[in-house]
């Protein structure tokens, strides 16, 4: 049996194993699927599981920034878009 095991340092599952079922894309983006503690099938994003192999930043940043670049100016334009602002991160400029 092929365990999946979830990497992610912020979800509730981090550290637990799971029977790996299939990888596979869905709604755009790499999932794997595999059975929870109740035997239903679950699924997570690879990159936040062992099966999508080290992320480079991740290894790069050697424990010194859980955050990426891209992920907060993701979350930047999230809020603005909360706050009804129009123009986001991606056009600030410094």
């Amino acid at each position: 049996m092929r365990l999946v095991r979830v990497t992610h340092p912020f979800h509730p599952w981090h550290g637990r194993s799971y029977e790996f079922v299939v990888r596979r894309k869905k709604w755009g983006e790499d999932r794997v699927y595999f059975r929870d503690e109740a035997g239903e099938v679950a699924s997570l994003p690879t990159a936040w599981t062992d099966a999508g192999g080290e992320d480079p930043f991740v290894v790069l940043a050697a424990g010194r920034s859980p955050f990426r670049t891209e992920d907060l100016l993701a979350l930047a334009d999230l809020i603005d878009h909360c706050d009804g602002r129009s123009g986001g991160a991606q056009g600030m400029t410094p």
